[in-house]
């Protein structure tokens, strides 16, 4: 039996907000876990293990309070989903130890750019002058933050570069998953395999943290536990065109994170190429809205995924 959830646009706006505080506080303590600032730096496969491993372990209790019924998944798209994702996770946490967090933030917000890039030869999806548009408002806006001159240019913007690339493919991935199966389903079994390729992944470089740095990888996985559900909630309650815009404020509190731990005061040239990013990102929100119809349904929260797939 399907519950439906009535739609509360305030309450949607409340809960995406307090996502974005979670979501923000993630790269915030994935930059004190790859710098100095926590001790001994930790390799990008480490941090991202902690995402993974202790973000599973809050799902998990929550499934076992909730007890919800679980359908077959789709381990094919599963894999697909969460190796990309793991992927784009890591070189996020690996661009965030070089540049500021408001740069890679808003690098990321690429994602669905990339995805309707890559939806044209792999879904076979028509775009629009309308979608064209906005791919290359962010684009420039992409151009902008990398500052590509001599002087100025930042190498490890190409990692965060690369993340929103790799993103966009993990969002190929959630469509296919939207609407087969239950919103924490698929959270579970994509932090449930996530923990998989972490852990085998992570062997290679392992060293033995302080317990400062346990403490801090636990608060990375579970803020973003608390993230996804979250944002499940808001897009719950009111259409994705309508709550994809409150998301963009993740860029606002990463400046103001970076800003009161790291003392990094975002310049010109952040905030223009931030502010094109976003332009970009709103008109393929509005356009993606228009396309499709409102979900309303709490079954339907698959599509918070793909609007928040970090």
């Amino acid at each position: 039996m399907h519950r439906t959830i009535s739609p509360n646009p305030a309450l949607a706006a409340v809960f995406i907000l307090v996502a974005t505080v979670f979501i923000a506080g993630t790269t915030l303590i994935a930059k004190a876990l790859g710098t100095e600032a926590s001790g001994v730096p930790l390799h990008p496969l480490q941090i991202s293990f902690g995402r993974f491993a202790f973000a599973f372990l809050a799902i998990t209790t929550v499934v076992a309070l909730r007890r919800p019924r679980f359908t077959r998944p789709h381990w094919g798209l599963h894999l697909g989903r969460t190796s990309f994702g793991w992927m784009g996770v890591t070189l996020m946490f690996a661009s965030v130890a070089y540049i500021p967090l408001a740069d890679a933030t808003a690098i990321t917000f690429l994602n669905p750019v990339f995805a309707m890039l890559l939806a044209i030869p792999l879904l076979g999806e028509r775009v629009g002058p309308w979608r064209w548009a906005a791919a290359a408002i962010a684009l420039l806006g992409a151009m902008i933050l990398l500052r590509p001159t001599p002087a100025s240019f930042q190498p490890a913007s190409l990692l965060a570069l690369a993340a929103a690339a790799v993103m966009g493919l993990e969002l190929i991935f959630i469509k296919r998953l939207a609407g087969r199966e239950r919103p924490l389903q698929i959270l579970w079994v994509n932090n449930l395999l996530g923990t998989v390729i972490a852990c085998s992944a992570v062997v290679a470089v392992w060293q033995p943290p302080s317990a400062e740095q346990w403490a801090l990888m636990a608060a990375l996985g579970c803020m973003m536990a608390c993230a996804q559900g979250c944002f499940i909630n808001g897009i719950a309650r009111a259409d994705a065109s309508f709550v994809a815009p409150f998301s963009y404020a993740t860029l606002i509190f990463a400046t103001l994170y970076d800003l009161a731990v790291f003392a990094v005061v975002p310049d010109a040239v952040t905030v223009l190429g931030a502010v094109i990013i976003l332009a970009g990102a709103a008109l393929l929100a509005w356009r993606e809205g228009r396309l499709r119809p409102p979900t309303l349904h709490v079954d339907s929260g698959a599509q918070a995924d793909q609007d928040f797939s970090r």
